[in-house]
């Protein structure tokens, strides 16, 4: 017997979260993450050490240019002509860059199908103003809660995945049984697949750019089972790519945007944490990661904590 794979609308139609936090909501899955679990989350400081999972806003980045580009940084004053009293000086810049740049959400308006944004809402609502519904700005209270790692590429005993491959939600499974932690309700979920790594190493922006490891469309329902909050990983995007279907894009940025509600983290700075929870075997922590407000926004930059 054979058993037929669902295509991405009918997996879209099963795991949706429209109307769960009402006909209006525009937040998603961060209303799981509730101030029951953010107490219980701070119980997870137990060294405070610090881990900053951002990377660094400058042309060094991983953008090789086209449809984004790296920040462009520009001073506007440095002093050098100033003449105020009592010897003052100051300097002030200026910044140009895609909201997704670097370490991004991508917000609830960031994609849709079928003309309708998350939970109904339509997506005649983008326009040159930005996005009326499902806007970075709804997630101004910032994304704070218990986090999780799993470090899929030191479980494969790699130093990174290769572009192309696909992690399924039977691996997640394993993963999480060798690393002795669960994920759970509200979680903010960090997949490590060590494409940080390969572009520190390489410090090629086109290859970074031209395709990724990461999570496979099935993994839609492992996440919804389990209701995690937020998904984030170390590549560009997420999910796999090339993705596991030919004819479409960005198939799991649907389901888990448009259908589920669910932010995504992307480009984030897993290694430093990474050898952290591999040394005591710790995997669970802190985490804290605000958008910054920008009104009708699709995405934000952000430089999130994992606290220990």
């Amino acid at each position: 017997m054979t058993t037929s794979i669902p295509t991405m609308r009918e997996l879209g139609r099963r795991l949706s979260n429209w109307g769960r936090w009402g006909a209006a909501d525009e937040r998603g899955t961060t209303n799981l993450i509730t101030p029951e679990r953010v107490a219980a989350a701070a119980g997870l400081v137990r060294t405070g050490e610090v881990f900053d999972l951002g990377i660094p806003l400058d042309e060094s980045g991983p953008q090789p240019g086209g449809y984004r580009i790296n920040p462009i940084r520009l001073m506007s004053e440095n002093g050098q002509e100033q003449v105020f009293p009592g010897g003052f000086k100051y300097a002030d810049d200026y910044v140009f860059m895609p909201l997704q740049a670097g370490s991004q959400y991508d917000s609830l308006a960031h994609v849709h199908y079928d003309d309708q944004l998350y939970n109904s809402h339509p997506a005649s609502g983008l326009s040159v103003k930005g996005a009326d519904k499902c806007g970075i700005h709804t997630q101004a209270r910032g994304i704070a809660g218990r986090g999780v790692l799993l470090d899929v590429a030191r479980f494969r005993g790699l130093d990174w995945l290769e572009a192309g491959t696909a992690i399924g939600p039977g691996e997640l499974d394993q993963v999480t049984e060798a690393q002795g932690v669960e994920v759970g309700p509200g979680d903010i979920l960090l997949i490590r697949t060590g494409w940080r790594a390969k572009f520190l190493a390489e410090r090629d922006a086109a290859a970074f750019m031209a395709g990724e490891p990461g999570l496979a469309l099935a993994c839609a329902s492992w996440l919804r089972e389990r209701d995690v909050a937020v998904v984030g990983s170390d590549n560009f995007g997420v999910e796999v790519m090339p993705g596991e279907n030919p004819e479409a894009m960005f198939e799991l940025h649907m389901v888990l945007i448009r259908d589920m509600g669910m932010t995504l983290a992307e480009m984030l700075d897993l290694e430093d944490l990474a050898a952290a929870c591999a040394t005591d075997g710790v995997y669970e922590f802190f985490y804290a990661g605000a958008p910054l407000k920008f009104t009708r926004g699709v995405g934000s930059p952000i430089n999130p904590l994992a606290v220990r």
